[in-house]
């Protein structure tokens, strides 16, 4: 249908006068503009209800890299708390249960199932083979490559593999100051050898984050970390009659062994 008869059925044949031809025109243009924006109106409106829509939906969960909870988690050992004591608790395969208590002058004492015992002679403490006294382990460097060199120069000729599980050891099975486990945790981030397994349960249930890192020997060991509190909650390794670790504390405190 053309124009004319478009006119012609809205309003009749218009009768003659200056402006009656222009009137009918106006209202014309009315309808063709009243039907263009019912046109544009039905995009916005989709629109509008997909904003809606996205914005009531729950957030979708975001993809955390294994670097970035290590570095979470060295934010938090930073700022760890102080004591008297060095203690470390924990339940070996399973089964067996051992606690160290350690002065920073050196002094130590073992419980093996609830019995304590003074330690003599050597150190409690040892890093690829070496004894390791309170104080070198206190005096380490903060600053993450630099503490990765340190380490890297105290391991045996040949044993790089050991680097990862050397710079673990300093999270919980030594009285590192709290920036060194801070710098511990920033050089294990940046070793191409550690991988992130994803979130985990310990054999207790408690939920953190797992990594791994290979053995000279082959074997897999398997770490599982609260980032929150920067606390290790386990170790295991791969393989049938691989150790585990379930460490039920550590940390420095007040508290002292209790002596027969």
């Amino acid at each position: 249908m053309d124009d004319l008869e478009l006119v012609r059925d809205l309003y009749g044949r218009p009768r003659p006068g200056p402006d009656a031809q222009a009137r009918v025109w106006r209202r014309l243009a009315a309808r063709r503009r009243r039907r263009r924006l019912s046109w544009l109106v039905i995009p916005a409106v989709a629109a509008t209800l997909a904003l809606v829509f996205a914005m009531n939906q729950p957030p979708a969960r975001q993809q955390i890299s294994g670097r970035s909870i290590l570095l979470s988690a060295a934010t938090t050992a930073a700022s760890g708390p102080g004591g008297t004591y060095w203690h470390v608790k924990k339940l070996h395969d399973g089964g067996r249960e051992t606690e160290l208590w350690v002065t920073r002058q050196g002094q130590a004492w073992t419980a093996v199932q609830g019995r304590v015992t003074r330690v003599t002679g050597r150190s409690p403490f040892s890093m690829a083979g070496r004894d390791m006294t309170v104080q070198q382990i206190q005096a380490l460097p903060a600053e993450p490559g630099v503490l990765r060199e340190r380490v890297a120069a105290m391991l045996p000729a040949g044993s790089e593999g050991l680097l990862a599980d050397a710079l673990s050891g300093l999270l919980w099975t030594k009285p590192s100051a709290p920036g060194v486990r801070a710098a511990a945790y920033r050089a294990l981030a940046d070793l191409a050898g550690v991988r992130y397994l994803g979130a985990r349960t310990d054999a207790r249930g408690r939920a953190g984050e797992a990594f791994s890192f290979g053995l000279p020997s082959g074997v897999q060991r398997t770490l599982i970390i609260d980032p929150a509190t920067s606390q290790v909650l386990s170790s295991a390794d791969s393989g049938q009659g691989g150790r585990s670790e379930i460490v039920l504390s550590a940390g420095w405190t007040d508290r002292g062994p209790d002596l027969p």
